[in-house]
């Protein structure tokens, strides 16, 4: 049962530093790194991003959905997550991977596999851990709503907005497979063409808003991101 005194990010960045010095040593030769993240508008669950050093790139982009995207989502969004992320043990495991040799998004994990945190700890403050794996190349190219994909995608084609629709768009398929995985941890029951319809749902609905507000900030005589906007 999780702790009345939720696990904070100092605490977990503390446990991770105060490891054995040759565990520590082997994790950063071999390219092992761990970076922190969380929803703004909640106490739990904390994110603790495990990647290669190589990614650390992504794994910006990856913090930057979970603290950024996630609350210019409409409330619609969020409140579809409610529950889910309320549910949701309070320390999350992320695998940020370039690929899956099954080709997949994303998997669940049943059993937590990241040497930190494999084990039970008294820092964990009686938090459950849960584990998932995102292979982001493959989210990359994933063509999550194809027909409304390539709509927007001509709306800011040859414009100076096209690179930052291109990140957001990224940003809010990486927050989307997040949730889809949590989902599954939570309620790992659940079919999966419902848990999908749920996911799918956030990216459309998420993904349109962004369009709608970077309409609404920009003259369309001005920048040509919007010049066949119709």
């Amino acid at each position: 049962m999780t702790s009345d005194h939720p696990l904070s990010p100092a605490a977990l960045e503390s446990y991770l530093r105060a490891r054995p010095r040759r565990i520590r040593w082997r994790e950063w030769l071999g390219g092992r790194r761990y970076s922190l993240s969380r929803f703004p508008d909640r106490a739990h669950p904390l994110v603790i991003v495990a990647h290669r050093a190589r990614d650390a790139a992504r794994v910006r982009q990856m913090t930057l959905a979970i603290e950024q995207d996630w609350a210019t989502a409409p409330d619609g969004c969020r409140e579809a997550y409610d529950e889910i992320l309320f549910r949701a043990p309070g320390l999350i495991v992320l695998q940020l991977r370039r690929k899956n040799l099954c080709g997949c998004l994303g998997h669940r994990h049943a059993i937590v596999r990241e040497a930190p945190f494999a084990e039970p700890h008294e820092i964990f403050r009686g938090a459950g851990v849960g584990e998932m794996d995102i292979a982001w190349e493959r989210v990359s190219t994933w063509p999550a709503l194809p027909l409304s994909d390539a709509a927007l995608d001509a709306k800011f084609f040859e414009g100076s907005r096209l690179e930052e629709f291109h990140q957001e768009q990224f940003r809010l398929r990486l927050l989307s497979v997040f949730l889809h995985e949590t989902h599954h941890l939570v309620a790992p029951e659940e079919p999966e063409e419902l848990v999908r319809e749920r996911s799918l749902g956030f990216y459309r609905e998420a993904l349109a808003h962004y369009v709608e507000e970077a309409c609404a900030s920009l003259s369309l005589t001005l920048d040509r991101s919007f010049s066949r906007l119709g």
